[in-house]
């Protein structure tokens, strides 16, 4: 598998996720106080889906590209925002197309070339800052923000054996150090049990108030295919659980096969 993201923007996992995070951005403009959105891996900020790499797998095909024309009503915001806003839109620009003048995006990639890819797409975003550093530690720079209120997206690429590791001890030093936030993970799924390590650390890491949301295309029991994505939210917004399901639902419609499934689990109470 590739990780540059180029081979894989507009797939099924990147509909549901984007979906969903226009749903927790809609939630946090409901109260009239200012909020940071930190996203720590970012990418590029816009994805040419027509580019010789993203035609090679042909990914967005199945995914964004399956549903631009007559989109199930639980997908036509999704679907609204990604013409209005170009090409493919990664997830910073989704974030800081959705921001008020007061809020404010700060945008972390490593990659170099990457990193100056994502100062272009941000341009036009006043409120948009890229920083070109390691995303796990902009966690510990950039939380708590001055506005004490906060979106953090984390999405990494999964390329080292023991993400599901780092992953869960980044969150769980970031949680302990603003446990306000809200925290949304993005995961693959391919087999089931390095999943269930992952909220099994979790758990007993303290952390608190954490919901899963799930699409399975197929049955995950293949260790070599991606058969599903989720993410892993804390603090998940008031109603925001009410709204995600008919976006999962959705689809699972459009993008499920034989055995596939979705919905919403509660890992930890509050």
């Amino acid at each position: 598998m590739n990780y540059r993201h180029i081979y894989h923007a507009g797939n099924f996992a990147d509909v549901m996720k984007h979906a969903l995070l226009l749903r927790l951005l809609a939630a946090l403009r409901r109260k009239p106080k200012p909020f940071l959105v930190l996203d720590t891996h970012a990418g590029i900020g816009r994805y040419d889906v027509t580019s010789e790499q993203a035609e090679k797998t042909g990914e967005w095909r199945e995914g964004v590209g399956k549903i631009l024309e007559a989109p199930p009503p639980a997908l036509a915001e999704y679907v609204e925002t990604v013409k209005r806003l170009g090409l493919y839109p990664g997830s910073p620009v989704f974030s800081a197309a959705a921001l008020r003048p007061r809020d404010r995006l700060v945008a972390c990639e490593l990659h170099p070339e990457d990193a100056a890819a994502l100062r272009r797409a941000m341009r036009a975003y006043e409120h948009a800052a890229v920083h070109e550093r390691d995303g796990y530690e902009a966690l510990g720079a950039f939380l708590p923000p001055p506005e004490k209120r906060a979106l953090v997206l984390i999405d990494p690429p999964f390329e080292q054996p023991d993400e599901f590791s780092t992953l869960a001890k980044r969150l769980n030093a970031s949680w302990k150090k603003f446990p306000a936030a809200v925290y949304a993970v993005w995961y693959p799924i391919k087999h089931r049990a390095p999943v269930r390590g992952f909220f099994e650390t979790l758990k007993l890491a303290g952390i608190k108030d954490v919901i899963a949301a799930e699409l399975l295309r197929r049955p995950d029991t293949d260790p070599a295919r991606l058969n599903g994505a989720g993410l892993v939210i804390v603090n998940p917004p008031f109603r925001f659980e009410a709204e995600a399901a008919p976006i999962l639902a959705a689809c699972l419609e459009m993008f499920g096969e034989a055995g596939g499934r979705a919905g919403i689990e509660r890992i930890i109470h509050e």
